[in-house]
């Protein structure tokens, strides 16, 4: 009898060992969110909207450096941009309008992009892109909507 018990307690911790971790990975699927950006401001429908999602300021606006991309379809000046299955933290968007298909932004005299570009929180553009900080958002398990308006 004493064998017996023993074998039932230790198949008992395994199952509880194999709750624990299904519970752990069901809340990494909770903290997941989704992302849509709805971009504004784009000066014709050619071409497509190309979306780095990026999450941290390291490689911030370096092409190949975003955690993840997308592209949108333009239609009447506007395009969307979706990022599923975003795991929770901080994160920054950078968009530009690939009129041609271009596959990162081009940049012209003194620096200045000649595609349509534009960031989470739309801040201003004076002397340079703005820094991750300015750009960045908070992701959870609840979707976020973000705006994003171009400036050519």
């Amino acid at each position: 009898m004493m064998i017996m018990r023993n074998r039932n307690a230790g198949t008992g911790i395994i199952e509880l060992l194999l709750s624990l971790a299904l519970l752990m990975a069901m809340s990494n699927v909770v903290a997941a969110g989704s992302i849509n950006v709805t971009i504004t401001g784009v000066r014709n429908d050619q071409g497509m909207i190309r979306c780095g999602l990026f999450s941290s300021a390291v490689g911030f606006l370096q092409p190949g450096k975003q955690f993840r991309e997308a592209t949108g379809k333009i239609q009447g000046g506007r395009a969307v941009c979706a990022f599923n299955s975003v795991p929770a933290g901080t994160y920054a968007i950078a968009v530009f309008h690939a009129e041609r298909g271009e596959p990162q932004v081009t940049f012209g005299l003194f620096g200045k992009p000649t595609q349509g570009v534009g960031f989470s929180h739309n801040p201003p553009m004076r002397f340079g892109p703005p820094s991750f900080e300015a750009t960045a958002f908070p992701v959870g398990s609840a979707p976020v909507d973000l705006p994003v308006k171009l400036n050519y």
